[in-house]
């Protein structure tokens, strides 16, 4: 029996994904992910079906193929459509942005922006593309408000829409996971950075909240066309409570502010900074990392370094971003330095620099539009904060809710 070029060209990329050996294979204990697991056996779970994939730069192989060329030279998989994110399918658009439809010059597949989209106009974009399955692999950072796990959810409600089937491929939550921790949103500040009540650090990997979403939010009377058929392909070798440097998988930026693990680390506190008129360090080579603004001094730092808060220093510092809040001007700060990332709690030390950032910075001032609303996901935080109160009293407000939270999150998780 003889192969096509297409064949081969797939074969090769499912031995690479697969964990072949040889030249550049990736090394034994590593994490194997869900798409991994998925060319392993043969792409069984998408026989017979018309398929499109959510992704963006960080759908690769083990070896960084990127999926969408692999499964496109596959002639077991019949791939008709990508689907793009925020940030865009290659990943060039800053927040709040997207590339647009397009044709990929790589595979000659058409290009669909899932972007702003959500209910029946994006199920009317997969009824357009002629798919039977959504593949979703994306990159994740374990924050509510990162919005590729929305994107998610907006994808699994249009496909129940339009009956169509979703496969989650599992990929490490790169923050460790291993506890949720910090306010759960409440569905009047329902928006794309929360669409559905979870906790702001929800310490679960795209999969288990495929299974919670189905679970908790896509049935019932508000949402009769649910569930939607969902299959999840989990990882292997994969431990709760690991970061993404135990893994043995290539970091890919999963958009323009995250360069690194270490930036996702930091992000679920920092990123608070959001609904501030502080810099949260967009433009700088450590965005996320460093926070600051024009009139900021040492202060600020010995002010955060005084709460003593586990895992994290406080350095001053000082920047000046190329483009974003505070553009062109010189900014003072801090930096975040995680000493002990296991005892590391990213929202207290973001609530906790936002306590001192207002005590010790006669400008500190929130958004106008209460975007720090939509991020915690109420206006207590807001609200306490101007009352002066302190890390564990804001904390202490939420701590129920996040119980409560903890108590579902236990009934989705696929890995110990």
């Amino acid at each position: 029996m003889t192969l096509s070029r297409r064949g081969v060209l797939g074969l090769a990329g499912a031995m690479g994904a697969a964990g072949a050996v040889g030249a550049g294979a990736p090394r034994a204990g590593r994490v194997r992910t869900g798409f991994e697991r998925l060319a392993a056996d043969g792409y069984a779970e998408l026989a017979g079906q018309k398929v499109g994939v959510v992704t963006n730069p960080t759908g690769i192989t083990a070896d960084a193929r990127h999926l969408v060329d692999v499964l496109h030279a596959d002639e077991r998989v019949d791939l008709v459509a990508v689907f793009g994110p925020e940030h865009g399918f290659r990943g060039t658009a800053q927040a709040g942005g997207s590339e647009g439809a397009s044709r990929d010059p790589a595979t000659g597949l058409p290009v669909y922006d899932t972007y702003d989209k959500s209910g029946q106009r994006l199920a009317d974009v997969f009824t357009a593309a002629g798919i039977d399955t959504v593949v979703f692999d994306i990159q994740d950072v374990g924050a509510r408000f990162y919005t590729y796990i929305w994107t998610l959810y907006d994808c699994m409600r249009a496909a129940a829409l339009a009956g169509k089937a979703v496969v989650v491929l599992d990929r490490p939550n790169p923050v460790g996971a291993r506890r949720a921790a910090g306010p759960v949103l409440e569905r009047p500040y329902a928006s794309f950075v929360g669409r559905e009540p979870i906790a702001l650090a929800h310490g679960m990997t795209a999969a288990e909240l495929a299974r919670l979403f189905n679970g908790e939010f896509l049935t019932g009377r508000s949402f009769p066309e649910g569930p939607v058929r969902l299959r999840t392909v989990a990882m292997s070798g994969w431990r709760r409570g690991s970061f993404f440097g135990e893994t043995g998988l290539p970091w890919v930026p999963p958009s323009p502010n995250m360069p690194t693990p270490d930036t996702a680390l930091a992000y679920a506190g920092t990123c608070l900074f959001e609904g501030t008129n502080l810099s949260e360090g967009r433009g700088t080579t450590t965005p996320f990392e460093v926070v600051g603004a024009e009139g900021v001094d040492r202060r600020w730092a010995e002010a955060a370094n005084a709460l003593e808060l586990p895992g994290v220093w406080f350095r001053e510092a000082y920047f000046t971003p190329t483009f974003s809040k505070h553009a062109g001007k010189v900014c003072g700060g801090i930096r975040l330095i995680v000493h002990d990332r296991e005892a590391f709690d990213p929202v207290r030390a973001g609530i906790g620099l936002l306590v001192t950032a207002r005590r010790t910075w006669s400008g500190f001032a929130w958004r106008t539009d209460h975007w720090i609303d939509k991020l915690t996901g109420s206006d207590r935080v807001r609200k306490l904060v101007d009352a002066g109160a302190g890390v564990e009293e804001i904390a202490g407000d939420w701590a129920a809710g996040l119980a409560r939270f903890g108590a579902v999150r236990e009934e989705y998780l696929l890995y110990g």
